[in-house]
């Protein structure tokens, strides 16, 4: 019998598939990670609005969404894999050290206003569950900070894995809300569309939210300190999809859980405080705790990324040493500036009266003019055969990346004129 279950073992254990699965999880993370971390203290907040004030109409954009970060990660980790270099540093090569330099400063603001949104997002988590705002900032920073510190690449990946999972309570409040099934599968696959500026504005936004500058260098960052071989990069690819395929789900589930209780009520709300509140008595005390939850945790997990992805950055458009696997002193510009980014960001949300909301603003108008440039720099190099070999875009994938970029810089145009407009 031990025999049998010797062979029985042997034969599992070299099976294509379960190698193939040993193989993916040893390159999984930075796809998953980074696409879970676009729903953010803002996403969530758009997710939450555009469920809570349009229903079911929305949920088609999770189609086109799901697609555009697909791309957009899928060439993400083929330029670390093939290139072994972040894509900051290949801008430089490629474009020059002015045009970089002004795209590093350009960045680092925006990057700033994120991590403030995301300090925002901890700040109103903690007014939700009694925490004391002075407590509770300052508690969260050192988290973070000691997170980056104390681990190193590997221990501090598994923590945002985890930090990923917890998503699922989205998916859980959804479910207990009761939502028509039906309904969603329909409103999922047939689009809906509107004149309605608000509605349009929305739709903006919800795409909007689905992809940012910051994350195709931190995903890109990430593969590389990750050392991911050439030979598993089909692996490290289905990561990058999953991670957008889960990113898109999650946020189906957001707008599903407001559309079902608060739209279908016609509850007026304003912010995540008022969505958790208001489920309550629509969706049950448990329903509202995981709502609030899943929120503190995506402003903590993004908290912990967006400065991570901002060092990353400033490191190699300056040559210097980066990674959460170098010490203080083999890395001090990435550890200082890391350390820098969450001690700010931590100050300014305890100032009473901060023009926040101002900063915000312009932090995400800034986000929107930057993205359509970052893609066509991504686009740029992927093709150079110099840089990509065999492995650069083919014909009809630029097609789609083309296509892709001319909607973006479309609905950032639009959403620029929008705020632009006297109210």
């Amino acid at each position: 019998m031990d025999f049998k279950f010797l062979a029985i073992y042997q034969r599992i254990v070299k099976s294509p598939f379960i190698i193939s699965l040993i193989l993916f999880l040893g390159v999984m993370g930075p796809g998953i990670i980074t696409a879970n971390v676009c729903n953010d203290a803002g996403g969530i907040t758009t997710f939450s609005l555009g469920g809570s004030t349009f229903g079911y109409s929305i949920l088609w954009l999770f189609v086109p969404c799901f697609i555009i970060l697909a791309l957009i990660q899928e060439m993400g980790v083929r330029l670390g894999v093939v290139s072994k270099k972040g894509l900051i540093d290949l801008i430089r090569q490629k474009m020059g050290i002015r045009i970089t330099l002004v795209l590093v400063i350009v960045l680092v603001l925006c990057n700033f206003g994120n991590i403030l949104g995301e300090f925002s997002g901890i700040a109103v988590s903690a007014g939700i569950f009694n925490v004391p705002l002075f407590f509770a900032l300052p508690v969260a920073a050192l988290s973070i900070w000691l997170l980056i510190v104390k681990g190193n690449y590997k221990k501090v990946e598994h923590v945002f894995l985890v930090g990923s999972a917890i998503y699922i309570t989205y998916i859980a409040s959804a479910i207990l809300a009761g939502p028509n099934w039906g309904l969603a599968a329909k409103s999922l696959v047939v689009p809906h569309l509107s004149s309605n500026i608000a509605y349009i504005a929305m739709v903006v936004g919800v795409i909007g939210a689905t992809i940012s500058p910051w994350q195709m260098f931190y995903l890109q960052g990430a593969v590389v300190e990750k050392e991911v071989s050439l030979k598993n990069l089909k692996y490290s690819k289905l990561d990058a999809i999953g991670g957008a395929l889960a990113e898109s789900v999650i946020g189906f589930f957001i707008v599903l859980a407001c559309a079902v209780t608060i739209f279908a009520h016609g509850i007026p709300v304003n912010n995540v405080v008022d969505i958790s509140n208001a489920l309550v008595p629509l969706a049950g005390e448990y329903a509202s705790i995981l709502f609030a939850f899943g929120f503190l945790n995506a402003s903590i997990l993004s908290a912990s990324i967006v400065p991570l992805a901002t060092a990353y950055l400033v490191c190699e458009s300056l040559g210097v040493e980066s990674g959460v696997n170098k010490s203080f002193r083999e890395a001090p510009i990435f550890h200082g500036l890391y350390l820098g980014l969450i001690s700010l960001a931590c100050i300014i949300i305890l100032i009473p009266n901060a023009p926040l909301l101002l900063i915000l603003y312009f932090s995400q108008v800034i986000n929107g003019m930057v993205i359509p440039f970052c893609l066509i720099f991504m686009l740029l190099i992927i093709n150079d055969k110099k840089i990509m070999g065999k492995y650069v875009n083919s014909k009809f994938y630029n097609y789609i990346a083309g296509a892709t970029v001319i909607v973006v810089i479309a609905l950032t145009i639009f959403l620029v004129i929008t705020y632009l407009l006297p109210h």
